[in-house]
């Protein structure tokens, strides 16, 4: 994660979050058939989402969230 998604609005972030699920999903699919290069891009992908969902949390508490 960039320090750059600090400044992003609050739609961005979830806009940005709701991909990056979609493509965990995809990743996870592709694991159970078994074609997946970097079997540690679900854990950084995982790690990515957790710092949205923060960084979204802190908006909301913030009154940002409109």
């Amino acid at each position: 994660m960039a320090k750059n998604e600090k400044e992003l609005s609050y739609s961005e972030l979830v806009t940005k979050r709701n991909e990056l699920k979609r493509k965990y999903m995809d990743l996870r699919f592709q694991m159970v058939i078994g074609h997946v290069d970097n079997p540690m891009q679900k854990r950084i992908m995982r790690r990515e989402i957790a710092t949205l969902n923060t960084l979204i949390r802190q908006k909301e508490i913030a009154g940002l969230d409109k």
